[in-house]
């Protein structure tokens, strides 16, 4: 079996703080990982559970989203209650994986690493 890795792609262009931006990361790492079967799971934690931050824009997020579920790859399209600084359903965050690197690269591949 090759590398794992998980994907967590937040939305740039939301102007939200600092400390949201991690929550919704995380909300979209338990839930994609919850998502991965056992095997996936074990690997991925087995080789150091790499994980990867990238942006993505509002308009992409739902289309990367249906992308990774038809190669099968866990997804979680993360939204926000809305307590706080977003109005409610807002998309925030795409968790990716644990999957094989090479088939989430196909997905988010090409986008580039949050700063």
């Amino acid at each position: 079996m090759g590398k794992f890795k998980q994907v967590i792609a937040l939305r740039e262009d939301l102007d939200i703080s600092r400390g949201k931006q991690i929550s919704q990361a995380c909300h979209a790492s338990l839930s994609a990982y919850k998502k991965a079967n056992g095997e996936a799971q074990a690997s991925w934690e087995e080789r150091g559970c790499k994980k990867v931050i990238v942006d993505i824009s509002d308009e992409e997020l739902v289309e990367r989203f249906e992308r990774a579920k038809g190669l099968q790859i866990p997804a979680a399209l993360v939204k926000d209650a809305g307590h706080t600084e977003v109005k409610p359903g807002t998309k925030t965050a795409l968790g990716l994986g644990p999957a094989e690197e090479d088939k989430i690269d196909k997905v988010t591949g090409d986008l580039k690493l949050v700063k």
